[in-house]
C-alpha cells in the first residue's frame, strides 16, 4: 500500500465543457426583476404568447441518450410551435456545475435550465434567479404533480422550478462474480454482506470486493445506516439543523470502516492505485467484474449494466434496499427540475415547453426515462404507453420509492462537502482509510466541516 495514489493527485481541472447551440440566454432587463412571489391562488400572470418569432436557450447536463432525446424533443417542439425556436447548450455532469454559477451570478444562464434540487437553494435561495412558476400556471399544467413533488421545489415563497424526477440510491449487483465466490442471491442484510467479503476473499481473491465506493457513496451508506438505526432524518430539510450526536455519527463512521475491515468494501487507496479519478463504471475492475456491486442513483442502471463485458452483463441485477435497523433508512430527493430564468424575456414560452418537455404526449414520450421516471402523471403515462421507460431503470426506482422514508436536506450535497477529490466527504474517508483511522478520529474533521457549509450542529 506504500505507493498508493490519493484521489487528490489524480484530480485535474478540466474547465472545458463542450456545447450545442448559443452559450448566452435571452438578454433584456424589463423582466429581471421578480415578480409577485404570493402563493399560487395569487400569483399574477406573465404576459401572454408573442406572435412574433421567438427564440428560447435551453441547457442541460447529461450523457449522449439524454442529449439526443432532448435535441429530438426540441424539434418537434418547434414543429408544433412553428414561431418558436429552441437553441440547446448541453455537455456531461463534470464541470457542469462551475459553468452553471457563472451563468447564474452574472445573469446570463439560459431561459429554460435543468437544475439540480439544491441549486434552488444555493444560487436562488431568495428566489433572485428563476422566476416563481405560478406567474406561468396557464401554461403549464400543474395538476400532473402530487402536491409533495411540486413543494420540494418551492423556496423562497416561490415554485422556482418543476421536478422532472424522484430519485434515490439503491444495490446494483453483479451475480455472475457472486455465484463464482459460491453466493446464488445477492446480500440483503448486513451480516450477508459480511459473508459476501469472506467469500469473495477467500475464494477468488484479495482484489475482488462485493463492493467499492467513493468517499459521497460511503456518506449516503452511512446516513441510510443511521437513520435505519435511529429512525430520524439526518438533518431537518428546512433547516439543516443536523439531528445526530457526535458519538451517533461515530457510530456510522465505524459502520463503513468495519465493512473495509471485512472486505466488503475495497479500501479506497487500491481503487485511487489503480484508477485515479476514474469513475466506477469505467473502471476495469467493474467492467471485469471484480467489483461486483454498487450503490447508485435509481436512473443509473443502464450505464452500469452496459458498461460490463460480456461475461458479466447478463448477471447485472438490481438488488435490494439493505434494513440496517429497525427503520426503513435511505432518502429519496428531486433528481433534477426545470426552471427558468428572470432574464428571459419570453417566460410564457419557455413554460409551453417545459409542459410540451413533461406533460404533454408527444415530449414526454420523446423523453421517456432519460432524465429518470417522470413524475408527471400525464408524462409517465405517455412513455409507458410509448414503451420509452427502461424496465431497470423503473424497477430500481419502484423500489427506492417503496423503501426510503427520510427526508433530504439541501445542503447534503454542498460542493465543499461532497466534491470529488477535495470535498470534506472525500477527506473523511480517505483518512479513515490511508490512516487506518476510527470514526473518533475523523468526526470532528466531517462536523467542522458542516457547520461551514451551513449546517446547525
Amino acid at each position: 500500500m506504500s505507493k498508493a495514489i490519493s484521489r487528490r493527485d489524480f484530480l485535474k481541472v478540466t474547465g472545458a465543457v463542450g456545447a450545442a447551440g448559443l452559450l448566452a440566454a435571452c438578454g433584456g432587463s424589463s423582466n429581471s426583476t421578480a415578480a409577485s412571489t404570493a402563493s399560487s391562488a395569487a400569483a399574477a400572470s406573465v404576459a401572454g404568447l408573442s406572435s412574433d418569432p421567438v427564440t428560447l436557450t435551453m441547457s442541460w447536463w447529461g450523457g449522449e441518450s439524454r442529449h439526443n432525446a432532448y435535441q429530438e424533443a426540441l424539434k418537434a417542439f418547434s414543429a408544433a410551435n412553428s414561431n418558436i425556436t429552441v437553441n440547446p447548450t448541453f455537455a456531461a455532469w463534470s464541470g457542469w456545475e462551475d459553468t452553471m454559477s457563472t451563468k447564474f451570478a452574472g445573469g446570463v444562464a439560459e431561459d429554460v435550465c435543468q437544475v439540480n434540487w439544491n441549486w434552488l437553494y444555493r444560487y436562488s435561495g431568495s428566489a433572485q434567479t428563476f422566476i416563481d412558476m405560478n406567474e406561468v400556471s396557464d401554461y403549464i399544467d400543474f395538476s400532473q404533480w402530487e402536491d409533495s413533488a411540486l413543494k420540494a421545489c418551492y423556496v423562497a415563497d416561490a415554485q422556482q422550478a418543476v421536478p422532472v424526477s424522484i430519485t434515490g440510491r439503491i444495490f446494483y449487483w453483479n451475480m455472475t462474480t457472486f455465484k463464482k465466490a459460491g453466493i446464488e442471491d445477492y446480500p440483503k442484510t448486513l451480516d450477508e454482506l459480511y459473508a459476501a467479503g469472506e467469500a469473495f476473499q477467500s475464494k477468488l481473491g484479495d482484489d475482488y470486493y462485493p463492493l467499492h465506493m467513493t468517499g459521497y457513496d460511503r456518506m449516503i451508506l452511512m446516513v441510510s445506516y443511521l437513520e435505519s438505526v435511529y429512525g430520524k432524518d439526518w438533518a431537518e430539510p428546512d433547516t439543516s439543523t443536523l439531528n445526530y450526536t457526535r458519538d451517533e455519527i461515530i457510530e456510522g463512521l465505524n459502520f463503513i470502516r468495519d465493512l473495509v475491515k471485512h472486505h466488503v468494501i475495497m479500501p479506497l487507496p487500491t481503487y485511487y492505485g489503480s484508477n485515479g479519478s476514474t469513475s466506477a463504471s469505467q473502471s476495469s475492475e467493474w467492467i471485469e467484474g471484480k467489483i461486483a456491486g454498487i450503490l447508485e442513483w435509481d436512473s443509473a442502471a443502464v450505464k452500469y449494466r452496459d458498461a460490463l463485458d460480456e461475461n458479466n452483463r447478463e448477471g447485472f441485477t438490481v438488488g435490494d434496499e439493505i434494513k440496517f435497523g429497525d427503520y426503513n433508512g435511505g432518502f429519496t430527493k428531486v433528481s433534477m427540475g426545470l426552471a427558468i430564468t428572470k432574464t428571459c424575456e419570453h417566460p410564457a414560452e419557455a413554460a409551453m415547453l417545459i409542459n410540451f418537455l413533461l406533460n404533454e404526449t408527444e415530449g414526454a414520450e420523446i423523453m421517456g426515462s432519460q432524465c429518470g421516471i417522470p413524475v408527471s402523471k400525464a408524462g409517465l403515462a405517455a412513455a409507458q404507453a410509448a414503451g420509452a421507460i427502461e424496465s431497470l431503470v423503473e424497477e430500481s426506482n419502484r423500489k427506492v420509492l417503496e423503501f426510503c422514508t427520510f427526508q433530504f436536506d439541501p445542503l447534503f450535497e454542498d460542493d465543499t462537502l461532497k466534491a470529488e477529490g477535495t470535498g470534506i466527504y472525500q477527506e473523511v474517508f480517505d483518512t479513515m482509510d490511508y490512516d487506518d483511522s476510527e470514526g473518533a478520529d475523523v468526526v470532528d474533521t466531517l462536523l467542522d466541516g458542516m457547520e461551514a457549509a451551513g449546517y446547525t450542529i
